[in-house]
């Protein structure tokens, strides 16, 4: 099939998360099973220009009443295979370039984000039309592209879009781009499909509009799906996505193997998997012990966290002043623990606190090299969020051997198996309660463990090593969701 990611970030052209991730390596399995893919995204003032090739001419985009000029870039996904590439195009205008923050922050958004991405949603369509290249499926990704479906529902399902679908995937069901309704005007449609999809008590709700309009919704875990239709996880859209339930569905994500995988990763001093792992283990929490200044002990339980520090995970209930569970963690169960993060300046300014206070206790700012070696290097992986639509580093940890420490929700139920005392089974210690005293409990349950019960920690690791979580099992899901999109009739 051709299929056209529509899309904000892709990894390595632009990335702020793990959305760039999950496209970019989607796009590469879709395309190494047969389908054709391509991806459209919006020229940045800081993407890289230097391999990038532009098409002769210029789109025209109609937006708010005024034509807007954009100047199309062409290159390829990096690993793409030679004899069916997955070929990138990126939407140049202006609006892209005024700003070197992409979206802006939850509090302070970039203030011209709804005239910025109506704008590369109608380009999205003015773009096929110029390379003359019609998609079975246009799959748009969070709010950014929600307005992709929306206008090939209500102005572009005719000709060369007839027999074209859309899927829209929630990544985070949190952001949702709410505006004022002023901005409404940039769309250029009917004011009654303002009231039918767009209207959110009295604003206007982008990603609410392409949840009414694609013909299919999916997000990136089964449990975050039914998650979100409740109101404790619905984000106000609970109501939306229940009225959806036929058309919504959850997939797990998959992981980049050939970048995260302990057999040839570059970033660690010895290669190792589920077969030979003693010693690249011991290596790697060596090696992380010397970069970050921690006590050499081969036998202390390492605790690792490399997540973003934002209170999605569960950063105050670990770090938070006073009353997180990290310091007593760290000062009462003969542990170290070790960080490679930035994010939440309140929380930054406690982890150096928290590093000066305890000898077993490191944080530095995040690093690509030693976020692989943290994974290689732990024992226990911390992951104890709030909410979590799939969540990647759980498994990371798992490919590496550490084990994961998780709360119950969202995609972190579908992908770690709790602990059985009594079998030795399961792949990591998964937790309920989002308290500090409930991850303390939790934490502590792991390394008595840890120490009294090797055997059963060793299982632990080499089960999760075994696990299977490339891309292809997913990309056989999306073939089939595909599949039925392309035989279903339209919204």
């Amino acid at each position: 099939m051709r299929i056209l990611m529509a899309v904000s970030e892709a990894a390595p052209f632009i990335k702020t998360g793990g959305l760039a991730d999950v496209v970019s390596a989607l796009s590469l399995s879709l395309a190494q099973d047969g389908h054709r893919v391509r991806i459209a995204l919006p020229l940045y003032c800081v993407l890289d220009r230097t391999n990038l090739t532009a098409l002769d001419g210029a789109l025209s985009v109609s937006v708010g009443g005024h034509e807007e000029l954009c100047t199309v870039y062409k290159t390829q996904l990096p690993g793409s295979n030679k004899k069916n590439p997955v070929v990138v195009y990126c939407i140049d205008h202006e609006c892209f370039s005024r700003s070197t923050v992409i979206y802006g922050t939850a509090t302070e958004p970039v203030g011209d984000n709804p005239f910025r991405f109506t704008l590369f949603s109608r380009a999205v369509f003015q773009l096929c039309e110029k390379i003359k290249w019609y998609p079975d499926v246009l799959h748009a990704h969070d709010w950014q592209t929600a307005l992709v479906p929306v206008f090939l529902k209500y102005t572009e399902r005719h000709h060369h879009f007839a027999q074209t679908r859309s899927l829209l995937t929630i990544h985070n069901l949190a952001f949702q781009c709410r505006c004022s309704s002023d901005n409404f005007l940039y769309t250029e449609l009917d004011p009654s499909v303002f009231s039918r999809d767009f209207e959110f008590y009295g604003a206007m709700n982008i990603l609410k509009a392409g949840i009414s309009s694609a013909d299919k919704i999916n997000t990136v875990s089964p449990t975050y799906a039914q998650e979100t239709k409740t109101q404790a996880f619905g984000c106000g859209l609970d109501g939306l996505l229940q009225y959806r339930s036929a058309d919504y569905s959850g997939i797990v994500n998959g992981i980049d193997t050939a970048e995260w995988n302990p057999a040839h990763d570059s970033f660690i001093p010895k290669a190792y998997s589920h077969k030979n792992w003693r010693t690249g283990k011991a290596q790697a929490k060596e090696a992380l012990q010397d970069a970050l200044d921690l006590p050499r002990d081969p036998y202390i339980p390492l605790i690792g966290w490399a997540n973003r520090l934002s209170e999605q995970k569960g950063i105050g209930e670990c770090f938070g002043a006073y009353y997180g569970a990290a310091y007593h963690i760290v000062q009462n169960l003969g542990v170290q623990m070790a960080v490679v993060a930035d994010g939440e300046p309140w929380c930054e300014k406690e982890l150096e606190y928290l590093s000066r206070t305890l000898d077993n206790f490191k944080a530095v700012p995040y690093k690509r090299e030693l976020e692989h070696l943290l994974y290689a290097g732990s024992d226990l992986y911390l992951m104890p969020s709030s909410y979590e639509p799939c969540g990647l580093s759980q498994l990371y940890a798992l490919q590496y051997g550490t084990v994961p420490l998780v709360r119950k929700t969202g995609g972190l139920t579908d992908t770690v198996e709790n602990y059985n005392q009594n079998t030795g089974s399961g792949s990591g210690f998964v937790f309920n309660d989002l308290t500090p005293s409930a991850l303390y409990r939790t934490v502590e349950w792991a390394v008595e463990t840890y120490k009294n019960r090797p055997k059963h920690f060793e299982a632990l690791r080499v089960y999760g090593m075994q696990e299977d979580f490339s891309w292809k099992k997913s990309v056989k899901e999306y073939s089939a969701l595909y599949e039925e999109l392309v035989n279903k009739t339209t919204v």
